[in-house]
């Protein structure tokens, strides 16, 4: 035992003020006896503030008033000789007289030594508070009934630190651990908490002496930017001690609350190992009178205690015994002008969990002694007096306690005996010559609100791992980017993932997205896949070249039909007009003008009227166009053979029959028109089918019935015309057109034999411009082939528009011919009287 004082009730403790055990070695001249070594002065400051928490409750007349508080400290190290101390601490140190039992124990910093020291305080019901211990393990109420804590548990902390990489988008990162509890435990942990964030861990490194090279290494080689150092303070000492010789840079690293504030482990050295790390520490707090009391420590507050004096030798190179070598101590020295853990008095964070400590088991005493009508009003029990105070009364009120302390930390426990958790996120600032600040950067609070716990302060600077100006990225593969889709690697961790392109027709609009989504039928997926747009429309636009030059064509056609008609007007008397029936040549030249003008309408966005109509009056104006024509034949046919001895024919193919005809082919084509525009009428339509990136406007034919019956009717007259006029192309040819009809219906019939393959095969926008051609192509050969001639006579040659000439021009054979059968008029006077 090292510091005591009585009281009416006492508060033990234990302490690793020594933390390394040696084995002394007699050389079998006696048995061999151990003993510690090595000072650890952060120990020290715990058991001081203890100390001057004591005695800070025993001055306060509202907390255990007429009870005075007692501690009872033991110094401990390596676990056996810890468990030895607790045991100790629990039955009293006969050697100094002290036989009062503790009501509880204080201690300790390590997990793995509170573990065993509660396997022997929980059978005897006596609470145990650590200050240090962080291990998620000892949350178990099942083994650890008796255990408490004002540090939190670590697994708040591993929580803060996925979701300080979640953060960062780290996603890809080491681990090293050392051969214990808190950092076995802690890292098992962690390891489970990331994977549910999607966040993997590329190699975990035990700690160990000979391995030191290996593991610098790995560290160097790994692709992962971001280093986690999950082990207590004294093995990170070692390890980074081990590691300056080693050239390793460029690596942001993460620290546990154990030893992220100890800024003894700063030096030039390891600028490019610690600049920039990052981890969750304990609230920094202000304790009034605490760093006075630690400073003003002297050898004789604690007269008998060996360990001081030593301690007090080591602080200051000095001896209290008599030396030739060393410098005699006085026991008056400063101790502001030493520099260690024990002195630093410019932050106090794990002493704040020791000061709240012992003040909770002072709460949990004073509302155990609390008596209202022969009751205790926490329990309900019969009250008790302080001399009847027994442990397991001191851990049923310990569950219960709620306070603030005068510094502003509350206390209270949750199910599991944990405190709330509260840590400061910061970040190591280092200088040139090696001194570092810890900025407090953010922090980890888990009685706010989900989605609130972690905040980063604003307007703060942060300093990156490898002193870089920017966050350090550190991922095993970068995220799928919109217009891919992450797909997982069975050989692999989850994040190293692999990324396709979506397939054709489908989008990510998310990144590490797991599904392409597939567009709908009127929308295409960018260049990128990372969006649906609507897709490009396709239609013969009079804005287009394409549609331009058809327009034009069209209205060319419309003008020399225009042209021909007046021309033939102006010159209806002239004989070659009468000659060539006038009367069907004038309904054929407007036919036709509706023929070219016919074209136009199936140029521009299709709706439900253009679509009637461009089929519908295409057919019609075609059917009088060819019915025009298949009546010159026939007047062609009959006016010679009428001229025949004893023929009748005229009588019977007059102008009022050739009216008639005229009119009864186009009535059939109408009623076709009609039959299906009621059945089933062409309409606007949205073809999706034949491209997959643009919709098609375009006339549905409605019934191809329909459309087919029209194109057939107006072949079968083609074909009649053309069959016609190919038997007259042998008669008189002087005022016979039949050769002109002949070869116009023969460009007629081949175009629109080609147009059939060609509009079947025809994508889009060029069906459409297939069938203008075939209406333009068909339109132009009857109008050049038939007119052109003759406006060619009428225009240039007017000596050869003559009855004379026509007659002139007639063969001797014709001419015999004609007189032959026609002694009384010639049949050119005859043709000419039928014209009229």
């Amino acid at each position: 035992m090292e510091f005591s004082k009585e009281g009416d009730l006492i508060i033990g403790g234990v302490f690793s003020i020594t933390s390394t055990r040696k084995l002394k070695d007699n050389g079998y001249q006696a048995l061999p006896n151990a003993y510690c070594t090595r000072w650890n002065t952060r120990e020290l400051k715990f058991a001081r503030t203890v100390i001057f928490t004591v005695e800070e409750i025993n001055r306060d007349t509202k907390l255990l008033p007429g009870v005075s508080l007692g501690y009872r400290l033991f110094n401990g190290c390596g676990s056996a000789n810890l468990v030895q101390a607790a045991v100790e601490a629990v039955n009293g140190d006969d050697s100094k007289g002290c036989r009062s039992h503790i009501q509880a124990l204080l201690g300790h910093s390590s997990s793995g030594v509170s573990e065993d020291i509660n396997s022997i305080l929980s059978p005897l019901s006596i609470p145990q508070v650590s200050h240090l211990s962080t291990c998620a393990c000892l949350s178990d109420r099942r083994r650890y009934p008796s255990f408490f804590r004002t540090v939190p548990s670590d697994h708040f902390q591993i929580i803060g630190i996925v979701q300080l990489m979640k953060y960062f988008d780290w996603r890809w990162f080491g681990i090293i651990y050392a051969n214990s509890l808190y950092s076995e435990q802690g890292t098992a942990h962690l390891i489970r908490e990331a994977k549910k964030e999607g966040i993997c861990v590329e190699y975990t490194l035990r700690h160990s002496r000979r391995q030191v090279y290996d593991l610098a290494k790995t560290i160097r080689e790994s692709s992962s930017n971001v280093v986690l150092l999950f082990m207590s303070l004294s093995l990170t000492k070692s390890l980074l001690s081990k590691m300056d010789g080693y050239n390793i840079t460029g690596k942001q690293w993460l620290g546990s609350e154990s030893w992220i504030t100890q800024v003894d482990l700063a030096s030039v050295k390891r600028k490019n190992i610690l600049q920039g790390a990052m981890g969750f520490a304990l609230p920094q707090s202000s304790i009034p009178g605490l760093a006075e009391f630690l400073l003003n420590f002297k050898p004789a507050d604690e007269p008998e205690s060996a360990m001081v004096k030593a301690m007090w030798e080591m602080f200051f190179d000095c001896t209290f015994s008599s030396s030739n070598i060393s410098t005699m101590c006085t026991g008056t020295e400063n101790l502001r002008t030493v520099s260690n853990d024990y002195t630093d008095v410019t932050q106090f964070r794990a002493e704040n969990n020791v000061y709240k400590a012992v003040y909770l088991v002072a709460y949990a005493l004073h509302a155990l002694l609390q008596c209202t009508n022969g009751s205790n009003p926490t329990t309900g029990k019969p009250c008790v007096n302080k001399n009847e105070v027994e442990p397991k009364l001191v851990l049923e009120h310990i569950k219960y306690v709620n306070f603030t302390t005068e510094n502003g930390a509350k206390v209270f426990f949750d199910e599991n005996g944990d405190s709330v958790a509260q840590y400061e996120l910061v970040n190591w600032q280092m200088k040139e010559d090696g001194s570092v600040d810890i900025a407090n950067i953010g922090q980890y609070d888990t009685s706010f609100p989900e989605g609130e716990k972690f905040k980063l302060k604003k307007n703060t600077t942060i300093v990156w791992g490898g002193n870089k100006n920017k966050v350090v990225r550190s991922v095993c593969r970068e995220p799928c980017p919109p217009g891919t889709r992450k797909a997982m690697n069975k050989l692999k961790p989850v994040c190293c993932f692999d990324c396709f392109e979506c397939p054709e027709g489908t989008i990510s609009n998310e990144t590490n997205s797991p599904d392409c989504l597939i567009c709908s039928p009127e929308f295409w997926p960018n260049e990128n896949k990372d969006k649906c747009l609507p897709k490009l429309t396709e239609y013969l636009s009079y804005k287009e070249i394409m549609g331009a030059l058809l327009t034009g064509f069209g209205c060319v056609g419309v003008f020399l039909s225009l042209l021909t008609s007046v021309i033939f007007l102006t010159h209806k008397e002239t004989p070659i007009v009468r000659a060539n029936n006038s009367e069907l040549s004038f309904l054929l030249l407007f036919s036709l003008t509706l023929c070219f003008l016919c074209s136009l309408t199936f140029i521009g966005r299709p709706s439900q009227w253009s679509c009637m109509l461009r089929h519908t009056a295409f057919g019609i104006t075609f059917v009088l166009c060819i019915s025009c024509v298949l009546g010159k034949t026939i007047v062609v046919l009959m006016a010679f053979r009428a001229t025949l001895p004893g023929s009748n024919m005229m009588k019977w193919f007059g102008p009022a029959q050739q009216r008639l005809s005229v009119l009864s082919f186009t009535l059939i084509q109408v009623v076709i028109c009609i039959i299906w525009l009621i059945m089933n009428p062409p309409f606007p339509n949205k073809n999706m089918k034949y491209y997959k990136e643009k919709i098609i406007l375009e006339c549905a034919l409605g019934s191809a019935v329909g459309f087919w019956a029209v194109l057939s009717y107006i072949g079968l007259l083609a074909l009649l015309c053309f069959v016609l006029a190919f038997f007259a192309r042998k008669l008189p040819d002087s005022f016979n057109e039949a050769k002109l009809i002949t070869f116009s219906m023969l460009i007629f019939c081949a175009v629109w034999i080609t147009f059939i393959p060609a509009y079947v095969s025809s994508p889009g926008k060029f069906t459409v411009a297939v069938e203008i051609f075939a209406i333009l192509a068909s339109s132009f050969s009857l109008l050049f082939c038939i007119f052109f001639p003759k406006c060619y006579i009428i225009i240039f040659r007017p000596e050869q528009n003559s009855k004379k000439h026509l007659l002139g021009k007639t063969t001797t054979n014709t001419l015999n011919y004609i007189q032959m059968y026609t002694p009384k008029q010639t049949a050119l006077e005859l043709f000419l009287i039928i014209q009229r």
